[in-house]
Formats: structure tokens, C-alpha cells, sequence
């Protein structure tokens, strides 16, 4: 090994130093979403910062996504995917073809990659141990006017978090596995629901006391309105740059459940590019980190 290489490897080992002693012992919600769930190199390399930093006494959780999956097998089986306001409408066909292609296809397969690099994963639905407890969504119609009365649109089984119990989490965690969790919730009529997985990695955050949240997304994250990184916002700072039209669109259900798992006792949230090779240890164990830093205060 040339010195200059050998050099850089104890930098970067003494860094994380720090890091890996303030988090031992502590719990971290990663929602695991956009191209990292679909570009193989990724894939592999968030498998093996997961099994990392439970070797080193971190207690990760997993919360994913898989949107594009669920299209792409509705699309197959010639079912339309009808959107309203960024969210699917979910009649019971579409209901199954979820539970499918999240409890199963996407949920084994992040199980699997976890375990190929030494760890021990373990999946779960919020149906398992009965821990999300959902309620249906219904929209109202834009548009109406003061005299009319609201018209309320049925998405099916689209449901938010109404909560959650942890215990089936807390005891994976607390021990050698890795809970690796879709997005999929049980109502009082013992229907499922499919839940937005940002929602469900904030509200397992918040329920759990994580010392952080981080959520993967495809973009570096918060931008100025010049294309600059953000980081190290405040909730002050977050209303503000959705108030001045900084952050829009998409960006800011986003930001709102980062927002929520701060106020409800996370510790930090952090908006991360998932596109950057093992973003989340350069995240977790270096000065510079690959996102944007949202903090109480």
C-alpha cells in the first residue's frame, strides 16, 4: 500500500471516530427510496453501510418505498395507475397488487441483500404484531366554492399513520436483527392501507426517539433558489423557504415529515442524496456529510 493511500484510510478511520462513539447504542430510521432502490451498485453498497453500522453498535431501521415497482407490475397485469395529487388511487385489485410487490417482492429482496453482507434483517409490514395502526385518507375537491358543499374524493386504501406500537420494532432492534419495514398499515376495519413510506420512517422516528432520521431522495437536497446545498436548517428556516417558494412542490410533504419527527423528539433529520455511493455512513461518520441537515434550533 503506498503511503499517500495508507495516509488517507487512517483520515478517514480517525474522522468516523467521533461519530461511531457519540451513536453507539443509538437508533437511526432510514427510509430507503429513489434510485438507490433500483441502481444495483447502490443497492448493494446501502446494503453494506446498514450491516456496518449495526456492527459498530448503531441500531438502524429500515423503512421503504417502491412506488415504481407497483407500476410497473399493474402495468403488466394492464392496470391503470391513476394518480390524485401525487398519490395513488388504490381500489382493492391495486390493494393486492401493494401488498405484493412491498410485504413481498421489494421487502425480501432488501432482507436478502442485508443479510448477504453478514447481517441479519428481518421484514415486516405494519400488519406484523399489528404496529401501524392506519386511517383512511379522503380528499376534498379543489375548486368548490363557499356555497357548495365539499366533494370528497375516495382513494381506496390509502391511509396515513394513526399509530404505532413499537414493541415488535424496539425487540428486533435491541438485539442482532435489522427490522426492515414496508410502508403498510392495518385500519380498525382490518383493511390494509398503503401509507406514504416518508410518513411511516418519520412516525416509527418519532414513536422510537430516534437520535436521527435520514431520508434518501434523488436530488443532492435542499436547494437555494440559485441550486446552492442548504444544510443545517432550522424549523424557523424551513418555514420560511416554503413560505418564499424555495422549497416547493414534492419537496415539501417531504420536508414536513422532517419538520414533524423533529418536533416530535427526533434529534436531527437529514435529506441525503441517495445517488452518491454509501451515502449514508459519508452521512453518519464525516465533517461534511452528503445532504441537508434540518435541526430544532
Amino acid at each position: 500500500m503506498k503511503e499517500k493511500t495508507a495516509h488517507q484510510i487512517a483520515h478517514v478511520l480517525i474522522e468516523a471516530l467521533p461519530y461511531i462513539q457519540k451513536f453507539k447504542g443509538k437508533t437511526v430510521v432510514i427510509k430507503f427510496g429513489g434510485n438507490a432502490m433500483v441502481d444495483d451498485a447502490l443497492k448493494h453498497s446501502f446494503a453494506r453501510d446498514i450491516v456496518l453500522m449495526k456492527l459498530v453498535g448503531i441500531n438502524p431501521i429500515v423503512v421503504h418505498g417502491g412506488g415504481p415497482q407497483i407500476g410497473d407490475l399493474l402495468k403488466r397485469l394492464g392496470k391503470t395507475s391513476e394518480f390524485i395529487d401525487g398519490m395513488r388511487v388504490t381500489d382493492s385489485e391495486t390493494m393486492d397488487v401493494v401488498e405484493m410487490v412491498l410485504g413481498g417482492l421489494v421487502n425480501k429482496e432488501i432482507v436478502n441483500m442485508i443479510n448477504m453482507q453478514g447481517g441479519k434483517a428481518v421484514g415486516l409490514t405494519g400488519k406484523d404484531g399489528n404496529f401501524i395502526h392506519a386511517r383512511k385518507i379522503n380528499m376534498t375537491k379543489a375548486g368548490a366554492t363557499l356555497d357548495d358543499a365539499p366533494e370528497i374524493i375516495d382513494l381506496g386504501h390509502v391511509g396515513e399513520v394513526s399509530s404505532i406500537d413499537p414493541a415488535v420494532v424496539e425487540m428486533l432492534g435491541n438485539s442482532d436483527f435489522i427490522p426492515v419495514i414496508a410502508p403498510i398499515g392495518v385500519g380498525k376495519d382490518g383493511h390494509s392501507y398503503n401509507i406514504n413510506a416518508d410518513l411511516v420512517a418519520g412516525k416509527v422516528a418519532e414513536v422510537l426517539k430516534a437520535e436521527k432520521l435520514m431520508l434518501l431522495t434523488n436530488i443532492p437536497g435542499i436547494m437555494d433558489k440559485q441550486g446552492n446545498l442548504l444544510t443545517g436548517l432550522t424549523l424557523t428556516d424551513i418555514d420560511n423557504l416554503i413560505a418564499d417558494g424555495t422549497i416547493s412542490g414534492g419537496m415539501i410533504p417531504k420536508t414536513r415529515c422532517g419538520t414533524d419527527a423533529l418536533k416530535g423528539g427526533v434529534n436531527s433529520v437529514h435529506i441525503i442524496d441517495g445517488r452518491v455511493d454509501h451515502a449514508v455512513l459519508l452521512e453518519l461518520f464525516t465533517d461534511q456529510g452528503v445532504g441537508t441537515l434540518l435541526l430544532r434550533r
